[in-house]
C-alpha cells in the first residue's frame, strides 16, 4: 500500500495566507495495524528554499552572513544568527536562485555548484524541502559587498572564517542554525579531509 493509498483527506482549513499559508488539514490515516486513524495536523508552507556553503580549499575558509531572525529571537536567541547564504525559490530552479541569493547575502558570484543533497528541515509542521549545495570561490568572484536586500528587510553581514573556526563554533554554540550545521558537518566529511 502507498502512502497515498493510506491519505484520505477530509478537509483543508486556510488559518493564514498572509505571508506563507498556514492550513489545517484533517485526514484519515491507515494505520500498520489496518485501523483507519482520523488526524488534525496544521502545516506551515513556506515554499521550498535552497542554501549554499562556498568553500575555499586553498585557504581552508568558508563564507557566511550574521542576520538577525526574528523567530530565533522571540524564542530566546538574543544575538545574531550566523548561517549559510539561502532562501526561497519562488517558482526558479533550485541552481538559479542559490546562485542570486549568493550574490544578493555574500557578494560572491559562484562558478560551479555541486548539490549534495535535500532535506526536510521540520517535517512534523513544516512543508519546506532545503536543497543543499556547496560551490567553491576565491577573491576574483567577490563582485560586490554583499549584506542581502533592504527592501526584503536584510541586514547582513558577510564572514569569511576558516574551516576549523567554523566547525568550534557549532561546539560552542555560536553557530545554532541546522543548515549551516549540516553543510559545515559535510565540508568537514567531504572537502577539508
Amino acid at each position: 500500500m502507498t502512502i497515498s493509498e493510506r491519505v484520505r483527506v477530509k478537509n483543508v482549513q486556510i488559518l493564514s495566507d498572509d505571508y506563507y499559508v498556514l492550513k489545517k488539514t484533517t485526514f484519515e490515516y491507515h494505520r500498520g495495524n489496518g485501523e483507519w486513524q482520523t488526524q488534525d495536523r496544521e502545516t506551515y508552507d513556506r515554499g521550498n528554499c535552497a542554501t549554499v556553503l562556498p568553500y575555499n580549499l586553498a585557504q581552508r575558509t568558508v563564507v557566511l552572513v550574521r542576520q538577525f531572525r526574528y523567530p530565533a529571537y522571540v524564542n530566546g536567541y538574543d544575538d545574531l544568527l550566523i548561517e549559510a547564504a539561502a532562501g526561497v525559490l519562488d517558482g526558479e530552479a533550485p541552481e538559479v536562485r542559490i546562485r542570486a541569493e549568493a550574490e544578493e547575502e555574500t557578494g560572491y558570484r559562484l562558478g560551479d555548484i555541486k548539490k549534495i543533497f535535500e532535506a526536510f528541515t521540520s517535517p512534523g509542521s513544516v512543508t519546506e524541502k532545503l536543497h543543499f549545495f556547496v560551490a567553491e570561490y576565491d577573491p576574483s568572484m567577490r563582485i560586490g559587498s554583499g549584506g542581502g536586500l533592504a527592501d526584503e528587510g536584510e541586514d547582513i553581514e558577510v564572514l569569511e572564517l576558516p574551516i576549523d573556526q567554523a566547525l568550534a563554533m557549532i561546539a560552542d554554540g555560536r553557530i545554532v542554525d541546522a543548515k549551516t550545521i549540516m553543510l559545515l558537518q559535510h565540508a568537514a566529511l567531504h572537502i577539508f579531509r
